[in-house]
């Protein structure tokens, strides 16, 4: 069960990165303006949500403590940046505050993965 729990880590890392990295990659562009949310951070957040319940199952499954609450703001963190990147998916332009907001708000959970124990 530990190879599998750390597989669905990995996996949700490299969603975090896609998510990230897709919002890094357009800091510039976001200075001009012209910042648009890419298909990298709709799937990385995909990716984030569905290896995020998995990872919340087999933890229960093998009979670790999970800490609901932490999970819970997670999540609703994650819902809300996945309804943004969904949303204006499709733009061209994506409004700075909007961009600003997806990708402080993945900093946040990485840091509440991090630090909340």
């Amino acid at each position: 069960m530990d190879v599998l729990i750390n597989v669905f880590v990995g996996l949700h890392i490299i969603g975090i990165a896609a998510l990230l990295g897709g919002f890094l990659t357009q800091m510039k562009a976001m200075s001009a303006g012209t910042a648009r949310f890419t298909p990298a951070m709709l799937h990385g957040a995909l990716t984030m949500l569905v290896t995020g319940v998995a990872l919340v199952g087999l933890n229960q499954a093998d009979d670790q403590t999970v800490n609901n609450l932490k999970i819970g703001v997670k999540l609703a963190i994650l819902v809300v940046i996945l309804g943004l990147v969904y949303v204006k998916r499709d733009e061209e332009k994506a409004d700075k505050a909007l961009f600003g907001a997806v990708g402080g708000l993945t900093v946040a959970n990485i840091f509440i993965a991090v630090l909340w124990t």
